[in-house]
């Protein structure tokens, strides 16, 4: 990772007074499989269903967060590539989704010559930065979710510039703890050269099968390694959570009584309320 100093830190406070502070996660983990996109699209259509304010970019070339937000590339006017060149401003790529509440920036494939483009340009690593400072003052949102691509290249290292905290989605199976070790491993790089305020904002176990000895020693090896950071409610593997993307819509669009869609909502109320009790600590 190429370091790049910031003269002007980023302390982590909202700029302005017009309601509740925005919290940026970026939703990464860089193994891949580990329901990381899924995990992006559902939680922060539950956010927008518990009445937060959601915008999601989708940092993946692959676009696969857009797709499964019904966004077609007919709507794809603006995308996250246009944001990073400074060709245009992250308001004017927002496109809303069929759920209120709940907003993207889109991808395209473009994106995945991001890096050979911006090449020494200044402040490259900063550029998500720059640009959601205006979303901030706008006081439009509550949350930012950054759906990160697996690896670590200039898109993840934007996207964790740009973000308050990590939030890791953890497959309950064998090679978890191992592509969380490289995670932790960048999220210190980042920390020591581009963002020291960044922090783990909480870890949550999916694709968990109760059926499954596995799952249940994953488990409970991450929850003795990481304590009060693993959130309680874990998302189960589910076959309508696996189907929905194919329709355009996120699992709670698609199906709401099933099981994943119940864990994604009781998920959404447990970030909001560890978010809550942050914000009193704080203040």
């Amino acid at each position: 990772m190429n370091a790049e100093s910031d003269p002007k830190p980023y302390a982590g406070k909202p700029q302005d007074d017009r309601g509740p502070p925005m919290r940026v996660l970026a939703v990464a983990n860089q193994k891949g499989g580990v329901g990381k996109t899924t995990t992006a699209i559902n939680i922060g259509a539950a956010l927008a269903a518990v009445g937060e304010r959601v915008l999601l970019i989708d940092t993946d070339p692959q676009g696969n967060a857009s797709t499964g937000l019904g966004v077609p590339k007919a709507r794809r006017n603006i995308t996250l590539y246009d944001v990073l060149l400074e060709e245009k401003a992250a308001l004017d790529a927002v496109v809303k989704t069929d759920l209120p509440g709940l907003d993207i920036i889109p991808s395209d494939p473009d994106l995945s010559g991001v890096e050979m483009e911006l090449g020494q340009a200044q402040r490259r690593s900063f550029r998500l930065r720059d640009a959601l400072s205006a979303v901030r003052k706008s006081g439009r949102y509550t949350y930012v979710l950054i759906d990160c691509p697996p690896s670590l290249n200039l898109l993840t290292v934007n996207a964790m510039s740009a973000a308050d905290a990590v939030f890791v989605p953890l497959q309950t199976e064998f090679f978890a703890l191992e592509g969380l070790t490289q995670l932790l491993r960048t999220i210190d790089l980042v920390r020591g050269s581009l963002n020291p305020n960044l922090e783990i904002q909480g870890v949550v176990l999916t694709m968990y099968d109760k059926r499954n000895r596995l799952s249940d020693q994953v488990a409970a090896d991450v929850r003795a390694h990481f304590g009060s950071l693993v959130y309680e409610t874990v998302i189960p593997r589910n076959v309508r959570v696996s189907e929905a993307p194919s329709f355009g819509k996120p699992v709670l669009v698609y199906d709401l009584k099933c099981a994943g869609s119940q864990a994604y909502l009781k998920l959404a109320r447990e970030v909001v309320r560890r978010e809550r009790q942050r914000q009193a600590e704080a203040a």
